[in-house]
């Protein structure tokens, strides 16, 4: 590691010095924009784009582009790009991460590589971590992009079809993580491409779709990137009833008791020892064992006489789960109950994780345990990983203030690059050594002292915690010593005002208790946000953005406002800035490095400290014993009888050591997601790449006869399994391949003598391409390609979805191959290539069944005479008899693949005739008022209002 650390700072050093030199360039433009009016600006910008458009490299275009957007933010945000800010933006074109620490504006940062990778219209996305976030820098950029002719969209959770896909085909988009990503997977159940937000939302010169993952920027990267990315997306549907197995294990948890085996134990010893205890539960891994007499003791409560018979197998899960939730979750710092439902919190951020379940059953235990009501397990649709949706983009970049840490993998799993980017002012924030001491309360006490001081002196104090349950012991602690404060954590009360209440925190004598990374992308002002407290000032008195008079009292209100924070200022900057007090290590040094950054902005003095105890999750679990050892020798009180603190690098060392090895297990565990994904993921994108042909039409008649050919191949491996004419078994052959097509072919015309395998495989062949003519002719070769393309729409969506749910099985069973010393992952990969294998064939094999003998509803309907063609009778079909339409909801697409699954076939029996299609017709006038579910007047197939009633 620190060779390969020495050879990236080479590297980035280089780096660099080519950036500087850009940077002088791109200055050297400056005098010349000033002189050019709003006008001759733009029309210079328009220029820059025609030449993107015409091919000229991006690089080539970068020093000009640069410079003309620090031109138009000087002019329409009142901000000029710093020269370190330009680096950043090269950082980012260049497909890399830019580490700049908090308050060096990333956010302004980002508009020059957006607007540069925006010159060729193929678009640009930003990814923010909360809603937030996206809706405030869109509008708040949006300024700059605006002025420079460039459309701007921003989505957002619940938004309608429309305004998705008016988001997508902006020059940019808005967005966090999870809506790009939850997108993509709809886009790739959608049923036609004008259901598609993503890849039909951009048309290019060609006419053809635009590739939507083309330049991305990520925003709080290593929260995205890293934090998020063990939580793969999922989109669930079709729920199964839950179990009250649940509630049954949830009661059996309660009574089981926990113990350890004795460390250090000689082997013998060890086989022989038996426990008096139920399970043993490991907080480092999150796991638990049941003992024989844990084993003894569930069989009793559940009335069974073997847990590890086959039929219990299920069985065994649900007491894993249970008692997992029982010992290993705890209620405020994994999860928090709201409104009746167990709600996860995110271990990194503190925030409550919307829309997120634990796997496995897990989360089902933890709502038993809690008795809320328990909500079904639900079966995949669709499912992908950030880390396998991110590295679809053709060029990646992003920013944070902390990413040296994850430096290892973001190169590994993203060939990502990570530069550091110089700050525009010299640091001058002071790290101080962790206080550690023995016990908890020794901590709180002095926690509790350290703000009184401080608040006492008017310097603003910003206390990080890293769950629910001590942010509210420390706020009694506060009420109880008469410190006024705020609290923010999870909670959605205190989430609603997160970016207002952290806004504050730099005011004199300010006290914020807030979970580590709360409101993390606003700034930390000294003295306060003028702007901010106008705004809310105006709130309090009933007014609100866009009331009449609005505006003209804001811009009262604002020059005294900021004299005001102005003054604040000077009081905080001589009580020595905002002090970080941070009451927990959080596993990675990462998140410690984040809370710290909040202090010491733009070259504002501040201070960090952290207070420990050898009490803590981290300390005792990774480094206890350790830390024991220092402690027990050198522990001490005052004369007050408070604990003191032990002030040594060589505790913050091994602290240090501790959180390595728990970020290296948490990079293996997202390593492991990411490797078994892998192999979804090159499925996935077969999968969607076949959907994607068919929706764009492609004419599947030339599959589809090579595919039958196939399915009736397999029917003779099974039937015939070899070259001897004695040991096959005709007639099962035969009423296989009856129930696809009526076989022309009878055992008569079989001669055992005669007859070889090969050509009986190629008269079968031939057989069954005559009857898939014959079924062309019956129904015209435009409305068969239709067929074709909405059966093998439907069937693969059915079939797929069965698919992810025979992975996911295999998937939760594949550790048991490691007692067999085969190793899981290849086991996964040869087993899930034989699944897939079963998939494409079952699709095709479904399809040939289907074809043959699905029946086809014909509606003739009679033009609008204001329509192009007028007078000429227009044509509609119904497939299944069904309505004809696209589904546009997920519960309407899990319906419209369950009818084809239950679609009726012809009877297909020997006689032809009795596969016949049944056609009815249907004569709609032009004075008819056709709903707007109903198939559009002009035949083209889709619903009237996604067709000619769009505009209607």
């Amino acid at each position: 590691m620190g060779i390969l650390s020495r050879a990236l700072s080479i590297g980035e050093g280089k780096l660099l010095r080519e950036y500087e030199k850009r940077v002088a360039r791109i200055t050297a433009f400056e005098p010349e924009l000033e002189l050019a009016d709003d006008a001759e600006l733009l029309e210079r910008f328009t220029g820059l784009r025609e030449e993107a458009k015409n091919g000229r490299s991006l690089d080539d275009l970068l020093p000009e582009t640069f410079a003309v957007v620090r031109e138009q933010s000087k002019r329409t945000l009142g901000m000029r790009h710093f020269d370190v800010q330009l680096i950043g933006g090269q950082v980012l074109h260049g497909g890399s991460i830019a580490e700049m620490r908090t308050g060096e504006g990333k956010t302004l940062t980002a508009t020059l590589a957006v607007v540069l990778n925006a010159l060729p219209g193929h678009g640009v996305h930003l990814v923010t971590v909360n809603d937030y976030l996206a809706a405030r820098d869109a509008e708040w950029m949006g300024r700059l992009y605006n002025a420079l002719g460039l459309s701007i969209g921003v989505l957002q959770n619940q938004q309608s079809y429309e305004d998705k896909r008016a988001a997508y085909a902006s020059d940019i988009t808005y967005g966090t993580n999870s809506e790009f990503g939850f997108d993509y997977l709809r886009d790739n159940m959608a049923q036609s491409l004008e259901e598609k937000v993503q890849h039909g939302g951009r048309i290019g010169d060609d006419g053809k779709p635009v590739a939507m993952h083309n330049f991305a920027i990520v925003d709080e990267v290593d929260n995205i990137l890293i934090d998020e990315a063990r939580t793969p997306l999922i989109i669930s549907g079709a729920p199964e009833k839950a179990a009250d197995l649940y509630v049954t294990f949830a009661k059996l948890a309660k009574t089981m008791t926990t113990g350890k085996k004795p460390e250090g134990m000689d082997p013998k010893t060890k086989k022989e020892y038996v426990a008096d205890y139920d399970f043993e539960f490991d907080e480092k891994h999150k796991t638990v064992a049941v003992t024989e007499r844990g084993v003894e003791k569930a069989e009793r409560f559940l009335g069974i006489d073997h847990l590890y018979r086959a039929e219990n197998g299920h069985l065994v899960n649900h007491l894993n789960q249970s008692l997992k939730a029982e010992s290993l979750y705890k209620r405020d710092k994994d999860y928090a109950v709201i409104d009746g439902e167990v709600a996860i919190i995110d271990e990194h951020t503190g925030r409550i994780l919307e829309g997120r379940r634990w796997s496995e059953g897990l989360h089902q235990a933890v709502e038993a345990k809690e008795s809320v009501a328990i909500q079904e397990e639900n079966q995949t649709l669709a499912t992908v990983t950030l880390q396998n949706f991110f590295r679809m983009y053709k060029k990646l970049g992003g920013m944070t203030g902390t990413a040296m840490t994850e430096a290892t993998e973001f190169q590994k799993i993203y060939k990502l690059g990570v530069i550091p980017v110089p700050t525009n002012q010299p640091v001058a924030r002071i790290d101080r050594n962790d206080d550690v001491y023995k016990t908890k309360d020794g901590k709180w006490s002095a926690v509790t002292r350290e703000v009184v001081e401080r608040h006492h002196n008017q310097q603003p104090v910003l206390v990080g915690t890293v769950s629910v349950e001590v942010s509210e012991l420390l706020s009694g602690l506060f009420q109880k010593a008469g410190i006024p404060h705020t609290v923010l954590n999870a909670k959605p009360e205190f989430a609603a005002i997160e970016g207002e209440t952290v806004a504050e925190a730099g005011r004199p004598g300010a006290v914020t208790i807030a979970t580590n990374m709360a409101g993390r992308g606003v700034d930390i002002k000294l003295g306060g946000d003028a702007e901010h407290l106008v705004r809310k000032q105006l709130r309090q008195k009933g007014l609100t953005p866009g009331d009449e008079g609005y505006d003209e009292a804001f811009t009262e209100a604002l020059p005294a406002m900021q004299e005001r924070c102005a003054a604040d200022r000077e009081i905080v900057t001589e009580a020595g800035g905002l002090f970080i007090c941070g009451t927990e290590r959080h596993e990675s040094r990462r998140i410690d490095n984040q809370l710290r950054g909040r202090a010491g902005r733009q070259g504002d003095p501040g201070e960090s400290r952290f207070f420990l105890s050898a009490q803590d999750d981290l300390v005792r679990i990774f480094a206890g014993d350790r830390i024991y050892k220092i402690l027990d020798r050198f522990q001490a009180v005052d004369d007050d009888g408070h604990e003191l603190p032990i002030s040594a690098g060589m505790l913050t060392k091994q602290i240090e050591k501790a959180q390595r090895t728990v970020e290296e297990r948490n990079f293996l565990i997202r390593k492991r997601v990411l490797e078994y994904d892998d192999v979804s993921n090159e499925q996935r994108r077969v999968v969607y790449a076949y959907r994607d042909q068919i929706l764009e039409g492609r004419d599947m008649s030339t599959d589809a006869h090579e595919e039958i050919g196939n399915v009736i191949g397999r029917a003779l491996d099974e039937y015939l399994p070899s070259h001897d004419f004695e040991s096959w078994d005709v007639d099962g052959l035969l009423d296989a391949l009856r129930a696809i097509w009526p076989v022309g072919l009878d055992r008569d015309d079989l001669d055992p003598d005669s007859t070889d395998r090969d050509e009986l495989q190629h008269q079968l062949h031939e057989d069954a391409i005559a009857a898939y003519a014959a079924r062309e002719e019956e129904l015209g070769s435009e409305l068969m390609r239709q067929v074709e393309r909405y059966l093998l729409l439907s069937i693969i969506d059915q079939r797929w979805r069965e698919h992810l749910y025979d992975m996911d099985y295999l998937r939760e069973g594949i550790h048991l191959r490691g007692y067999a010393q085969i190793e899981p992952i290849v086991a996964y990969k040869n087993e899930g290539y034989d699944l897939f294998q079963d998939l494409m064939a079952s699709i095709w094999g479904d399809f040939s069944q289907m074809v043959f003998n699905v029946e086809i509803e014909v509606e003739e309907q009679i033009a609008d005479p204001a329509a192009p063609g007028q007078g000429r009778p227009a044509q509609s079909y119904d497939y299944f008899g069904g309505t004809g339409g696209q589904a546009t909801s997920l519960e309407e697409l899990a319906g419209d693949v369950d009818s084809a699954a239950l679609a009726t076939y012809g009877a297909a029996e020997d006689d032809a005739e009795a596969a016949a299609p049944v056609v009815q017709q249907r004569v709609v006038s032009d004075q008819d008022q056709l709903g707007r579910n109903e198939l559009c007047w002009c035949g083209s197939g889709r619903k009237y209002k996604k067709c000619h009633g769009a505009n209607a």
